[in-house]
């Protein structure tokens, strides 16, 4: 099975694509999707849409795995939340599942404690796919643990 992370965001959203089988977890593909700053606010998400129909024509997950957004009180929380919802859309129209969960989640399904900081998650990536050095950047690395936690869950 191949399943496909996202860590949403309007200036970057983080993917990571991992091949699932009984036998052993891969990774096939990771890495962000940028928009510029000073782009019109519609052409960045027209942006994610158009990048992340190319990731998923090449590649063909069966399952998606996206992060929930955390509510922070912020000036980016409304694009956030905007950018996330056009990357469920992009997903729903390829007829590809969705499941989602919040980082505390994914924190508990990589590393047994929900509070587990940015470096335990990450040694869990790279130990789970057998990784000698860290998935860049980080958005890519916080992807690839979506899609792990989908696949511990299944």
């Amino acid at each position: 099975m191949i399943i496909l992370g996202i860590d949403p965001g309007l200036a970057r959203v983080g993917y990571g694509l991992i091949k699932a089988t009984e036998q052993e977890l891969t990774l096939l593909d990771c890495g962000v999707i940028v928009t510029e700053k000073s782009e019109a606010e519609g052409d960045r998400m027209v942006e994610i849409a158009n990048d992340l129909r190319k990731i998923i024509r090449t590649w063909k997950p069966q399952l998606s795995a996206v992060e929930k957004f955390f509510f922070y009180r912020s000036s980016t929380t409304i694009n956030v939340v905007q950018a996330r919802g056009v990357i469920l859309m992009t997903l729903s129209r390829f007829s590809i599942p969705i499941v989602e969960f919040a980082p505390m989640q994914i924190k508990l399904a990589l590393t047994g404690s929900g509070r587990a900081d940015k470096d335990e998650v990450l040694e869990s990536v790279m130990r789970e796919l057998k990784l000698d050095s860290a998935p860049k950047p980080d958005d890519a690395s916080d992807a690839l643990a979506t899609a792990l936690t989908a696949w511990f869950q299944l």
